[in-house]
């Protein structure tokens, strides 16, 4: 089955927005594997606008499943990896002050950087992914970079679903079957949501795990995060 992680970051944002300890992030985070995620993914910005990396420290106390953390690979970075050896480090292209990740990595043009990035965390026992669109040249660029897996950067899914769904999803089938053929585990996210997620779950021939946070803690806000968290859980059913 399908793994869902919950990305929390807009719980800190929201904590933040007033300052304080409410709603508790710790609390939020087992709360959420309580009710059925398989595990939590934070962004720690350097700028810290929602997770800081005391948050990620103090995570990484409470967190039972898989912690998986994101971000674009510089000192800061590196050093809270280093240190907290989560289950998964996936790497996002984000210069600093970007709103949110919005395009995966060139592969070809950051492959040196990439590689020495992926060496580092492989000796740190860290199971690395990297935030990639699906182009062929590049996953097969990721795959000799020794990544373990990928992350399908689903935005162009997502917005051309409504329109036309076949067409929107061809080019993540290609690309799942090929990194399935050397080797690679798949991941996906970005802006995957109720009404699209069973219909990319069901089209691809392996995912082995959707990073969901922006849509799955809008629809709790109506729906409560359990009943969420239990809703996105179906859709990703075999």
């Amino acid at each position: 089955m399908t793994k869902l992680s919950v990305n929390i970051n807009k719980i800190a944002s929201i904590r933040n927005a007033r300052g304080g300890n409410v709603p508790n992030l710790l609390n939020f985070a087992v709360d959420c594997e309580r009710f059925g995620a398989d595990g939590i993914t934070i962004h720690p910005r350097p700028d810290e606008r929602h997770i800081t990396k005391k948050d990620a420290y103090e995570l990484k106390d409470v967190i039972q499943k898989e912690f998986n953390i994101e971000g674009f690979p510089d000192i800061r970075f590196m050093e809270i990896i280093k240190d907290l050896r989560p289950t998964q480090a996936t790497l996002v292209p984000d210069p600093p002050g970007v709103l949110t990740s919005n395009a995966g990595w060139d592969t070809k043009v950051n492959f040196d950087f990439l590689q020495k990035t992926c060496s580092q965390l492989s000796d740190w026992g860290v199971r690395t992914s990297i935030f990639i669109e699906p182009d062929l040249e590049k996953i097969e660029l990721a795959q000799k970079l020794g990544v373990n897996r990928i992350e399908l950067y689903t935005g162009p899914y997502a917005a051309d679903f409504s329109r036309d769904k076949l067409k929107a999803i061809q080019s993540y089938i290609t690309a799942t079957q090929q990194a399935i053929d050397l080797g690679l585990g798949i991941n996906a996210g970005h802006d995957l949501n109720l009404e699209n997620l069973n219909y990319f779950k069901k089209s691809l021939p392996r995912l082995d795990e959707v990073s969901i946070g922006h849509a799955l803690i809008s629809d709790a806000l109506y729906l409560g995060i359990e009943n969420a968290i239990q809703r996105y859980k179906f859709l990703l059913l075999d």
